[in-house]
């Protein structure tokens, strides 16, 4: 039922792309700041206890409705792990600003390349040349395609029914919505939203950039991953980004001018420079992870099945 039910998802999202900020990140916000009002008072504690409250209850009742639908016919449970996870995959939310930007650089388009990643990325992208617009083109991909989709299958995969996949898009929510918060007014409210994401995405993030490592160039991913990643200010990226780029063989990271400003980073990969073509080989090791993940989940439900 697992890999039937990504499949479905996975294919509905290509023909019928879900309205994510109408459908998802509206309701959300209005969530979020429910438990703001009633809970912040710039403590960590009350951060926690909000936390606590927002992302629990919701998971244990979407886990407890599925075993309730299950036990009414195994289809309704099938198709409430569909709806949840139509919800919570987010392929289409980062592959259409990636596939724009890979065919504007091809036509030569770098003002409308341009264009697209600072609107992708929420900030101005003016002055980067196409090898630097391609290059942070990646990196956001690699780091998107983790969060919005293998993550999501692991824990989907981890808990029973979509209750995982749920609670990890809940987790990385707030963990945006209040860990990412800089505001003094704020207070400490946000930091147990940054800790508790940093827990819950931890083995996802080692298991996507295993995948990464094992259908790309097993090697340089491993031997990037070990000696790069902690560079990289946040360490879950910093392994997503070495894992990602020594298996494709591209140096990303390094240096950029944005706002008019040196951005000092470090390097992450060995080879060549990023460009339209290893844009388009990007493409390829997402879609090669997505197989192999596939795959794996279907041999264990026939071993499980077999048993």
């Amino acid at each position: 039922m697992i890999v039937i039910s990504l499949i479905v998802v996975l294919l509905l999202e290509q023909l019928r792309p879900l309205a994510e900020r109408k459908v998802v990140a509206v309701p959300l916000s209005h969530y979020a700041r429910f438990f703001e009002g009633h809970f912040n008072d710039g403590q960590e504690r009350h951060g926690m206890i909000a936390w606590l409250l927002a992302v629990l209850p919701a998971t244990i009742a979407c886990a407890a409705l599925y075993f309730a639908l299950l036990a009414v016919n195994p289809l309704l449970g099938f198709l409430w792990n569909v709806a949840i996870l139509y919800l919570t995959l987010g392929f289409r939310q980062f592959s259409h600003y990636y596939t724009d930007i890979h065919l504007a650089l091809r036509m030569g388009e770098t003002d409308r390349a341009r264009a697209l990643l600072g609107e992708w990325r929420g900030r101005a992208a003016d002055g980067l040349n196409a090898t630097e617009i391609a290059r942070l083109a990646m990196e956001e991909a690699l780091v998107a395609s983790h969060r919005h989709v293998f993550a999501v299958v692991v824990w989907f995969v981890l808990l029973p029914g979509p209750a995982g996949a749920l609670m990890y898009r809940l987790a990385y929510y707030f963990k945006r919505q209040w860990g990412e918060r800089r505001d003094v007014e704020f207070g400490a409210f946000d930091r147990f939203a940054a800790r508790a994401f940093a827990v819950i995405d931890w083995l996802p993030v080692r298991i996507t950039a295993a995948a990464f490592a094992v259908v790309g160039d097993f090697e340089d991913a491993v031997y990037c991953w070990r000696t790069q990643a902690a560079r990289w200010p946040d360490e879950a990226a910093g392994i997503l980004l070495a894992s990602g780029a020594g298996a494709l063989g591209v140096r990303l990271g390094l240096p950029i001018v944005e706002s008019g400003e040196v951005l000092a980073r470090p390097e992450m990969g060995l080879g060549e420079e990023a460009d339209a073509d290893f844009m388009q080989s990007g493409i390829g090791l997402v879609w090669r992870t997505l197989v192999l993940c596939l795959l794996l989940l279907a041999l264990l439900g026939v071993a499980s099945w077999a048993g």
